[in-house]
C-alpha cells in the first residue's frame, strides 16, 4: 500500500460548486494543496459517475493524487480509481474490502469509537471522523463532537483519521493537535469563490498544526 498524505482531503459537490466545472475546481484545489480527492455525488446517475470519474482522474494521476469514490465500489472499479469510501448505512467495509481487493484505499465514517474499531478489523485503511465542529454541508451529520470526540474515535483505532464538520483555516490545526492526520473538507473549498487560495489557507494550517505537534514531541522527548 502506498503512502497518503491526508492532510488535505477534498469532497466534490455539485451544489457547493455552484455551476462551476467540478474538475475545473478540482484542478484548483489540487493546485492549492489538496492532497486526496473524493468524487461524491447521491444523486448522479452511474453513467454520470463514471463519467465524472474520468474526467477528474485526468486531473488527479498526472498530480500524484488519490481519487477515492464516495460509496459506489463498482464506480471506482470500472474507472480504476484509488480507492472507496464508505458509511455506516452502504455497503459493508469488509464486503467492500473483498471487492476491492487489499491494494485500493478503503475509507470508513464509523458513528462511534467501537464502529471505528470495527472498521479497523475489518479492513479501512483510513477514518472520517465527524462532525467535528458542525458542519452546513450535511443535513443528517448530527450533532458535533468536538475535538474530544474527535480523540476518543482516534485513540480507539491505529490506522489514520481524518476530521470533518465545519473545518476551517482556524481550527484545522486543532484537529491536527487532537491527533488528526489531516482534514476533510466540502464547501470550504469546493464552495470557495478561489479554491486554489482557500485549499492553500487549510494546508497551511495544518502545516502549522503538525508544527506544534511535533515541537511537543520534542520537548517531551
Amino acid at each position: 500500500m502506498q503512502v497518503i498524505d491526508w492532510s488535505l482531503y477534498v469532497i466534490t459537490d455539485r451544489a457547493a460548486a455552484g455551476g462551476r466545472a467540478l474538475p475545473d475546481v478540482v484542478r484548483a484545489a489540487v493546485e492549492g494543496g489538496a492532497t486526496v480527492i473524493q468524487l461524491r455525488d447521491k444523486e448522479a446517475t452511474t453513467r454520470d459517475l463514471i463519467e465524472l470519474g474520468r474526467a477528474l482522474l485526468e486531473v488527479t494521476l498526472p498530480a500524484g493524487v488519490p481519487l477515492i469514490v464516495n460509496d459506489r465500489v463498482d464506480v471506482a472499479l470500472a474507472i480504476d480509481a484509488q480507492g472507496v469510501h464508505v458509511g455506516v448505512d452502504d455497503m459493508p467495509v469488509a464486503l467492500a474490502r473483498r471487492l476491492l481487493g487489499p491494494d485500493r484505499l478503503l475509507g470508513y465514517s464509523p458513528d462511534s469509537p467501537a464502529g471505528a474499531r470495527q472498521g479497523q478489523q475489518e479492513g479501512a485503511d483510513y477514518l472520517g471522523i465527524g462532525d467535528v465542529f458542525g458542519t452546513p454541508s450535511k443535513a443528517d451529520a448530527g450533532a458535533p463532537i468536538g475535538l474530544a470526540g474527535l480523540a476518543a474515535a482516534i485513540s480507539a483505532v491505529s490506522i489514520p483519521v481524518v476530521a470533518i464538520g465545519g473545518i476551517t483555516p482556524a481550527n484545522a490545526a486543532d484537529a491536527i493537535r487532537a491527533g488528526a492526520a489531516g482534514v476533510a473538507v466540502i464547501s470550504a473549498v469546493v464552495g470557495a469563490g478561489d479554491p486554489a487560495a482557500a485549499a492553500l489557507r487549510l494546508r497551511n494550517a495544518v502545516v502549522v498544526g503538525r508544527h506544534v505537534v511535533e515541537a511537543g514531541r520534542a520537548t517531551e522527548g
